[in-house]
């Protein structure tokens, strides 16, 4: 009597495995950096929306400030822990852009934050 047994090592991969196997050597591809400077830049365009910089005649409903401290910190964290990583070529651009993400939080913030204290300063140090 033969029984299936799908997690044998000689599965054949049907319908969704193909797919998902297809996926990881798709990934395996991909160069470090694509991969951090991408979820960065993910990061920075979420953040920029909740901060209000959307093109969108709705960016100030989309607004929230909150959830743009959340996502500039943790920003932040990832840009100074990959930069020795990726080099100053494409460190240099996302710091600049979470400076840029830093300021407009600072200036859309009805109280201000003490200096250092503001979304992702405990890793990039004070803003202004």
């Amino acid at each position: 009597m033969s029984t299936s047994d799908s997690n044998s090592l000689d599965h054949e991969p049907t319908g969704t495995d193909a797919g998902v196997g297809q996926q990881i050597r798709d990934i395996s591809e991909v160069p470090a950096v694509e991969v951090i400077t991408t979820g960065a830049v993910h990061l920075m365009s979420a953040a920029a929306v909740k901060v209000g910089l959307a093109d969108d005649p709705e960016a100030e409903e989309l607004k929230d400030l909150d959830e743009a401290r959340k996502l500039i910190t943790a920003l932040a964290g990832l840009v100074t822990a990959a930069a020795p990583e990726i080099g100053s070529q494409h460190a240099g651009p996302l710091r600049d852009g979470l400076r840029s993400l830093q300021l407009a939080f600072r200036e859309a913030s009805l109280i201000p934050d003490e200096p250092g204290k503001g979304p992702g300063e405990k890793f990039t140090g004070p803003v202004n």
